[in-house]
């Protein structure tokens, strides 16, 4: 009977996984099916361009594993039964159960609404292409208004600055406001706080720093200090939370519901899942937790095709480097700011921003993307027959 491999998730971490486990593995050994919501890859990097009104691609996830011998499933996960070892899906027939030996969960995150009133009711986001589309819609009716319209962007991570400025750049039309629970730009240097300021003020953008949201109404925002913004749009990207499966489950998570992995990126508490992407609650090599965030996807996905094949073929496997080095940060189309972090993931002094740092900014998304599309690109041909009985250490036996 060949080994079930299950890979939960086609975004930057699943998608990478599961075909560089076609590549690794003799389908003689294995069978692996991947589950995904969506037909397509999703540029989750690039959402806030798409709800600006700019065309992204999205390659057909059939096509990307074609000839890989991948089993594509297009459903939506709605239960992981561990000690089954089966997972519970959704689709337009009914759904259904999928046995695994090994399970990857690489479901992602969506936006987090910190239970604030009126968000999941009135603001848009652009978490997922499906609501990223659904903002696109609004922002183009608001264009045809003659009197034009407002777009109240409330957080201030690296979302929240490109969402704005790309609405503000690709839509002159419309009055942008970014609300800031703290300073703009706090974490970067003080370089690119001042470059960003440049920025903002370039496009028009009205920045409220120090502002925290206790309510989103339809047309309109309450702040904590009582002051009421208007609003034609509200777009939330004050942070993001993972799906609840993981915690449903009964696999060990942290308290915002991210599975806890060991440096092989395996659960701690079940030895025959592993967990890639935001999903997963890894330690990098500076000691830190690894953030929400594309590298962080490659990391953990790269150390976890490498356990599951060194394991499943009783080979030693091999820590691939899980470090935090930086962030790329567009601000509309021509401009964008590098900033790179030390080993305390502390802002280094100098950055680069600019045409240079866009362009740069959009190398890496146009190689992230032609990564993924390939995902067995450069990949040795042979394939790994796997071992009788893989070895398992003592704790592991003790956890299993």
């Amino acid at each position: 009977m060949k080994h079930r491999i299950v890979v939960l998730g086609a975004g930057y971490a699943g998608a990478y996984v599961a075909g560089t486990l076609a590549r690794r593995l003799s389908p003689a050994d294995t069978e692996i099916t991947v589950v995904n919501a969506e037909p397509d890859f999703v540029q989750r990097l690039r959402l806030h361009q798409l709800a600006a009104g700019q065309e992204i691609e999205a390659p057909q996830l059939a096509d990307v594993f074609a000839g890989t011998a991948i089993r594509l499933r297009l459903a939506r996960v709605t239960a992981v039964d561990p000690e089954r070892r089966v997972v519970a899906v959704a689709d337009a027939d009914g759904g259904g159960e999928l046995g695994y030996d090994t399970l990857l969960y690489a479901l992602g995150s969506r936006g987090a609404d910190h239970g604030v009133p009126g968000v999941a009711e009135h603001a848009f986001d652009v978490a997922s292409r499906p609501s990223a589309l659904r903002l696109r819609e609004r922002l183009d009716s608001l264009s045809k208004r003659v009197e034009g319209g407002s777009v109240l962007v409330v957080g201030d991570g690296l979302t929240g600055i490109e969402t704005a400025t790309e609405i503000a750049e690709s839509r002159p039309g419309l009055s942008v406001t970014l609300v800031a629970r703290g300073e703009l730009g706090a974490p970067l240097a003080a370089g690119a706080r001042s470059h960003l300021r440049q920025a903002c003020d370039r496009l028009g953008i009205t920045v409220l720093e120090h502002t925290g949201v206790e309510a989103v109404e339809a047309t309109r925002v309450l702040c904590a200090d009582g002051t009421v913004l208007a609003s034609d749009a509200t777009v939330w990207t004050a942070g993001f939370a993972v799906n609840p499966i993981a915690a449903a489950s009964g696999l060990e998570v942290t308290e915002n519901g991210r599975i806890v992995v060991d440096r092989t990126m395996r659960s701690v508490s079940h030895p025959n899942i592993y967990a890639a992407g935001d999903s997963a609650y890894a330690i990098g090599d500076n000691g830190r937790p690894l953030p929400m965030s594309c590298a962080s996807a490659g990391y953990t996905g790269r150390q976890a095709t490498d356990a599951i094949v060194g394991r499943l073929t009783g080979r030693e496997i091999a820590n691939t480097k899980l470090e935090y080095v930086g962030n790329h940060i567009s601000l509309g189309r021509r401009d964008g700011i590098l900033q790179m972090v030390d080993g305390e993931a502390q802002a280094k002094p100098k950055y680069m921003g600019g045409r240079k740092a866009a362009r740069i900014k959009a190398g890496i998304l146009k190689m992230s993307l032609w990564a993924t599309s390939h995902p067995t690109f450069g990949l040795p041909k042979r394939k790994h027959r796997l071992a009788a009985a893989p070895d398992a250490s003592p704790a592991e036996k003790a956890i299993a």
